[in-house]
């Protein structure tokens, strides 16, 4: 017979490596997967426990992930602890990372690919033509993975300005 300490257990695993997946740490899929199973707010030595991260590693993930608004901290009355509690609605933090990709961090180096592809179409370095058509090739996917996350970034934030209320309607007529 399978415990709930085991259940739990085997989701918080199966978020880890959902987030490893995604180019993120296994222990922010770890403490999201905690923080969304506690029907409370977790305290970050809550969270040390019921994960067995460190308590730097649970320190610097949590403030990822509430940039990410994948997780909210809570005050607590007369309680000086650090809380945090999970994001419940995936459509805001599927905005919330979107909106995110607007960061100038993220806009350079969408940049970079941009001018390195013109460098490169435009006859630029020495590489033969081979290695040019595979560069060109290869950045103009990268490019074009881009322009789709602009688009689906774009139709989010068109789709906010509409209203939750509009954008449900829209999804129950297209199921």
């Amino acid at each position: 017979m399978t415990t709930n300490a085991e259940i739990k257990q085997s989701f918080i695993e199966g978020l880890s490596g959902i987030s490893q997946f995604w180019g993120f740490p296994k222990a922010m899929g770890a403490i999201f997967a905690l923080l969304y199973l506690a029907p409370t707010p977790l305290s970050l030595d809550e969270i040390v426990e019921g994960t067995g991260l460190t308590k730097g590693s649970i320190s610097t993930n949590v403030r990822t992930l509430a940039r990410m608004g994948l997780i909210h901290p809570v005050a607590k009355v007369a309680d000086r602890k650090d809380y945090y509690e999970a994001e419940t609605d995936f459509y805001k933090s599927v905005q919330t990372i979107l909106t995110g990709r607007q960061n100038h961090e993220f806009e350079r180096a969408i940049n970079s690919v941009k001018e390195t592809l013109m460098a490169l179409e435009a006859g630029q370095g020495a590489f033969d033509k081979k290695e040019r058509a595979f560069l060109i090739e290869r950045l103009q996917a990268l490019q074009d993975f881009f322009d789709a996350i602009d688009n689906v970034t774009r139709a989010i934030s068109k789709l906010d300005r509409l209203g939750i209320k509009t954008v449900q309607s829209v999804i129950k007529i297209l199921k």
